[in-house]
């Protein structure tokens, strides 16, 4: 069940969660994957659905790996690290898909000199195959960061833009702090070795943060309308998942050059539209055994692939993350599922 005090702090105050928790906080566990090399930067932009090439030393965008068919088979977010030289990125998915991806971009580096490496750059030399992290997140969650961490010698930290990697400090210890949002809300990931993990658990809590149960943050992850790979984005024998279905427009860039499977995603991009969607709905009955069929007129128009009971101040509320197609939708017809009616809700 879904904490509401928990809730409430990442509505208007600041929690976390351990982001290396794969045990517990499977959702937002995180892992790594280095990619260098003097080719790393035309090579990845060949890979992955979004515009590598353009990316700014500290920026990031989010991105699918497709095959030839255009069908998904995983979502990552690519950082280029800060600094000069040649190009090196860090690419960070579920700590579920981290082999998958692995192998399915090892695959493709033919006569290219690219390296792949699972871990991290932290400093110098210091290189960590498994960092330790905290997400810190909420409404003021900028407030608590910069009390927590420092920027150069004799800097205050200034806490980075969504979507980048930053290099701060925590006690005269190097750390890396990844940043994304969602709506207002910022969540600030901090990546360190296992002894500076130690000291930033200490201050977090030192600030008395509460910690965000794996159901509260399921919940938000619903509540802020956000699809999970293997959840709500498919690669199964009944589900393919096409790119522009997910409504994941920020995952895809249209001039940025040839990548695997573009081809199909360009040519939907031409017809204007796909035949389903991705979507946000209110459930007025029970919460429902997932995945749940959703029909319309005796036919079945999609599918619930994520639901939870959100407690909000003006009373409890049940959403749920799936997809519908789009006549029904059209038709504003109504969505039936096995025990209630499901109403789409406006996009965020």
């Amino acid at each position: 069940m879904t904490n509401a005090t928990e809730l409430a702090a990442i509505l208007h105050g600041a929690a976390f969660a351990p982001s290396s928790d794969n045990q517990n906080y499977g959702s937002i566990a995180r892992a790594f994957l280095r990619i260098t090399g003097p080719d790393a930067t035309r090579w990845l932009n060949g890979m992955v659905t979004n515009n590598i090439k353009d990316l700014a030393p500290s920026e990031g965008n989010y991105n699918f790996l497709l095959n030839a068919q255009g069908r998904i088979q995983g979502d990552c977010t690519i950082y280029r690290e800060p600094g000069g030289g040649d190009a090196a990125f860090l690419l960070e998915t579920d700590k579920s898909q981290i082999e998958t991806i692995h192998q399915i971009l090892d695959k493709f580096i033919i006569m290219d000199d690219v390296e792949l490496k699972k871990g991290v750059h932290i400093a110098g030399s210091q290189f960590d195959p498994d960092p330790m992290g905290l997400a810190v997140t909420g409404a003021r969650a900028v407030d608590l960061i910069t009390r927590i961490v420092e920027g150069r010698p004799g800097e205050l930290f200034v806490a980075p833009q969504p979507n980048s990697f930053t290099y701060a400090s925590l006690e005269g210890n190097k750390v890396i702090i990844l940043t994304h949002s969602q709506s207002d809300i910022h969540t600030f990931e901090v990546w360190g070795p296992r002894g500076v993990y130690k000291e930033l658990y200490r201050q977090i809590e030192f600030f008395e943060t509460r910690k965000l149960s794996p159901e509260t943050v399921e919940a938000y992850r619903i509540l802020s309308a956000t699809p999970r790979y293997g959840t709500d984005i498919r690669n199964t024998e009944t589900n393919k998942d096409l790119p522009q279905e997910t409504a994941q427009a920020h995952a895809l860039h249209f001039s940025k050059g040839c990548y695997l499977g573009q081809e199909i995603v360009e040519r939907i991009h031409s017809r204007g539209q796909v035949h389903r969607t991705f979507l946000q709905f209110t459930l007025t009955g029970k919460l429902p055994t997932l995945p749940a069929p959703l029909e319309a007129n005796g036919k079945t128009v999609g599918e619930l692939t994520s639901a939870a009971i959100i407690p909000l101040p003006e009373g409890d509320i049940t959403l749920a993350l799936g997809y519908a197609r789009r006549e029904a939708l059209d038709r504003h017809e109504p969505l039936a599922y096995p025990g209630g009616i499901a109403t789409p809700r406006p996009p965020k």
